[in-house]
């Protein structure tokens, strides 16, 4: 009797263990998930947090040129009203082009936090109607801005070759932006980038022990342009990926499993291209 409840408990004890084990493989695939979820989340927080960081320092720049324009203000408001003006003449020129050349630079900060909020996808009230009390300040300055030209002009004082083309400056700053934010990468075998002229092999003796390097005159034409405040995930598909740039490894993660690589998620965009804007992935198929 005694050997039979032996027996009894060992399969019970079995059977426990085995539905633990089948239990534990079942919640695998959700722990997965949730931790996925939870990378996800993350990652948008600190993109979130980036970003609000970005507009707290903006907001200070576009401020700090508000109140310097205002005592530009005093300073042309205090040289037309004094007696000998033509005397002063250059000097009222010269802090008029510093009022537009701040007023402008507003103009430009407050239109590159408005594409960055809508790019950035991110839903915030009070920046949003921070955005627009900046936009009516500048409005409202640049009203008064253009009342202080003309009175100057009564006086008999020439600005019209003054270099104020908002329009200018913006096409200017719209042409840095996108050299900021523009990236490129290359894809392929070691065979395929070798002959595309993208990489080389030096080095080694005889033969052996040769280093794989992006070649000093790249073929630039081969490597596929993106804009890296949209493109944070690259598709591979192939059975082994590696990086032969260089960039942080805690700003990516390579998705897939043993038997092949399904893409590349760039988990902090600023980090990575940091390095580099040249991306150059050697794939095995």
């Amino acid at each position: 009797m005694k050997k039979i409840s032996i027996v009894v408990s060992a399969a019970l004890l079995t059977l426990f263990a085995c539905q633990s084990k089948q239990e534990e493989a079942e919640k695998n695939p959700l722990a997965d998930s949730l931790s996925n979820v939870n990378a996800q989340l993350n990652t948008q927080l600190s993109q979130k947090e980036a970003a609000l960081q970005e507009f707290i320092e903006a907001f200070n720049e576009i401020q700090d040129n508000l109140n310097q324009i205002k005592e530009k203000e005093k300073i042309v408001s205090s040289n037309t009203q004094s007696g000998d003006v033509k005397s002063k003449e250059e000097n009222i020129k010269e802090d008029i082009q510093a009022i537009y050349d701040l007023l402008n630079k507003n103009k430009m900060k407050v239109a590159s936090l408005s594409k960055k909020l809508k790019d950035a996808n991110i839903k915030m009230e009070s920046l949003e109607k921070m955005i627009a009390n900046l936009q009516s300040m500048i409005d409202e300055k640049d009203k008064e801005i253009e009342s202080l030209k003309n009175k100057i002009e009564s006086l008999n004082i020439e600005l019209s070759n003054l270099q104020t083309s908002y329009q200018e400056l913006a096409q200017e700053n719209e042409v840095k932006t996108e050299k900021l934010y523009t990236a490129y990468y290359a894809i392929g075998t070691s065979k395929e980038l070798k002959e595309k002229g993208v990489i080389t092999k030096e080095g080694g003796f005889i033969g052996i022990g040769k280093a794989t390097k992006l070649k000093e005159d790249f073929n630039k034409d081969y490597f596929t342009k993106i804009d890296i405040t949209k493109v944070t995930s690259i598709p591979i598909g192939a059975k082994s990926a590696k990086l032969l740039t260089t960039h942080p490894s805690n700003s990516y993660k390579i998705i897939g499993d043993k038997k092949r690589v399904d893409r590349i998620e760039i988990t902090n965009p600023d980090e990575f291209w940091n390095a580099s804007k040249f991306l150059v992935i050697i794939i095995e198929q």
